[in-house]
């Protein structure tokens, strides 16, 4: 590579969460070349934003479930070959993959039998201590190293000789801690003193699609204790027309929102929150806005993830403490009377509140909360280390 040429970097993120990783990664090696990097492949819309150019619309690959992925394989298949065709085709310095291990690693494995000798990483660890172990031994044949959030995820990999970065978690160095819930009560007319209530749905539309039935249940109960309530709901694009709509006729006012910026100020200015299961958790923990976590699939997925998924919790908090710090209430468990109880405790028990902010904040250190450099520094760091060597 001669010095004025910019190096390419190819990244795939199909996923809401793996587009603000991709997105923060991008703005890390840009830094630290120098503007000496350029990039192409698969993102979301904040990576576009910062002027990524996606081969195809991100969004076609966040479907989740048994019952929603079948019908999505011959377009997803089309999409893998697609992909494996454009990175030969532009032949980049590196290729890192971003979360999404199941179209990562038939991107990762298609472009590994072609012998392209083009350095292979991903980018958050697959969950194997949850399910599906073997993906383990998977990571090991498909790429050359992985970059990981959690501190112990590398034991799992690394005995089938996978080289493993521990990075610390991304939601240590976003804007989640930062945003300004004055500014956002005043912008939207929310009184200071009314309660205001952050419901996530979450970013997929297999996700919203059950969750936000159960939620409108929930509201309408907790309207009849908190009339003058009101809900804000941050979204995404790839789902903003669907909780547009099933949002219209909740029983208390809602505010939908999207973006960084207004997603930040609006859990500045929350109460409680009623969340997904997903990193949006791990965002309201830094933001000190007390929450439980909800999900529900569709009857044969949740037969399914009752058998395969290992552990006890699935909110990553609970997981590092290894203990119920915030209440979760999965498939059969998400009922309004969980969800409404719950909320209400959060909304009125101070004492309640407090535990759960400190406990799950001293869990956030484990991440990197405290680290001064910062987990996208760290990655960009692993990147081009990779491609030197």
């Amino acid at each position: 590579m001669t010095q004025d040429k910019k190096m390419l970097v190819y990244l795939i993120a199909g996923e809401p969460s793996g587009d603000l990783l991709a997105s923060r990664l991008m703005k890390a090696l840009i830094k630290k070349t120098n503007g000496k990097v350029r990039f192409a492949g698969i993102g979301g819309e904040t990576m576009m934003a910062n002027g990524f150019e996606s081969l195809f619309d991100s969004s076609e690959l966040a479907v989740m479930g048994v019952a929603e992925v079948i019908p999505s394989i011959p377009r997803i298949m089309a999409r893998i070959r697609q992909t494996v065709d454009d990175i030969v085709a532009k032949k980049p310095d590196v290729v890192v993959t971003v979360d999404s291990w199941s179209f990562s690693a038939r991107v990762n494995k298609g472009l590994r039998s072609l012998n392209t000798g083009i350095p292979q990483i991903h980018y958050v660890a697959p969950q194997v201590w949850a399910w599906k172990k073997r993906r383990a031994r998977t990571c090991g044949r498909y790429i050359d190293r992985l970059m990981a959030l959690l501190p112990y995820e590398a034991k799992y990999f690394q005995p089938y000789g996978l080289k493993v970065d521990f990075v610390g978690h991304p939601v240590v160095e976003g804007g989640a801690a930062k945003g300004d819930g004055t500014a956002f009560r005043k912008g939207n007319d929310i009184p200071e003193q009314t309660k205001l209530l952050c419901v996530l749905p979450g970013s997929r539309r297999s996700e919203t699609k059950y969750l936000l039935p159960i939620f409108k249940e929930t509201i309408a109960g907790l309207a009849e204790k908190y009339p003058e309530m009101h809900i804000v709901i941050p979204t995404v694009v790839t789902v903003e027309k669907a909780v547009r709509e099933a949002t219209a006729d909740w029983a208390l006012p809602v505010h939908i929102v999207t973006g960084e910026t207004d997603r930040y100020d609006a859990f500045a200015a929350c109460d409680a929150a009623l969340a997904a299961s997903g990193t949006v958790a791990l965002e309201l923990a830094m933001a000190k806005v007390p929450y439980t976590i909800a999900y529900k699939m569709n009857p044969i997925s949740s037969w399914l993830a009752r058998r395969l998924v290992k552990g006890k919790f699935a909110n990553l908090v609970n997981i590092l403490a290894d203990r119920e710090i915030v209440k979760e209430y999965l498939l059969e468990d998400c009922t309004v009377e969980n969800l409404a109880a719950e909320a209400e405790k959060l909304l009125d028990d101070e004492e309640y509140r407090q535990a759960q902010l400190r406990d799950a904040f001293n869990v956030l250190k484990l991440l990197g909360a405290d680290d001064p450099v910062s987990p996208s520094s760290k990655a960009a760091a692993v990147v081009l280390d990779t491609m030197e060597k």
